[in-house]
């Protein structure tokens, strides 16, 4: 559960989300569940010229992403790429600790 803590404090940030086929898209955290699913708002595609069936035309030439939002499967995640001063290491190790303490302490 500890990833599952420290991606609830980043709702609404802006985040890169890399999939496993190479797909990163990048948008708004809007929730994400204990199995790390997430929702993205106002999603972009990171490299459009590897995927342009993500990205359509606009009439005014503007290329905009195909999909505005979108639910990302847990199990397809490779990377996430989180904005950089939104995570403080100290928290996160007091957290892992933490965690590692309440799994021997069950035992």
């Amino acid at each position: 559960m500890l990833f599952y803590s420290v991606f609830k404090r980043l709702i609404g940030k802006e985040i890169v989300v890399e999939l496993k086929n190479d797909l990163a898209l990048k948008g708004t955290l809007h929730s994400v569940d204990q199995y790390l699913n997430f929702k993205l708002l106002d999603v972009q595609v990171i490299d459009e010229e590897r995927f342009p069936h993500m990205v359509r035309s606009s009439s005014s030439r503007a290329r905009k992403a195909s999909v505005k939002n979108c639910f990302i499967r847990g199990s397809v995640v490779r990377y996430v790429q989180i904005p950089p001063g939104e995570l403080d290491p100290e928290v996160l190790q007091d957290s892992t600790r933490t965690e590692v303490a309440k799994e021997h302490a069950s035992r």
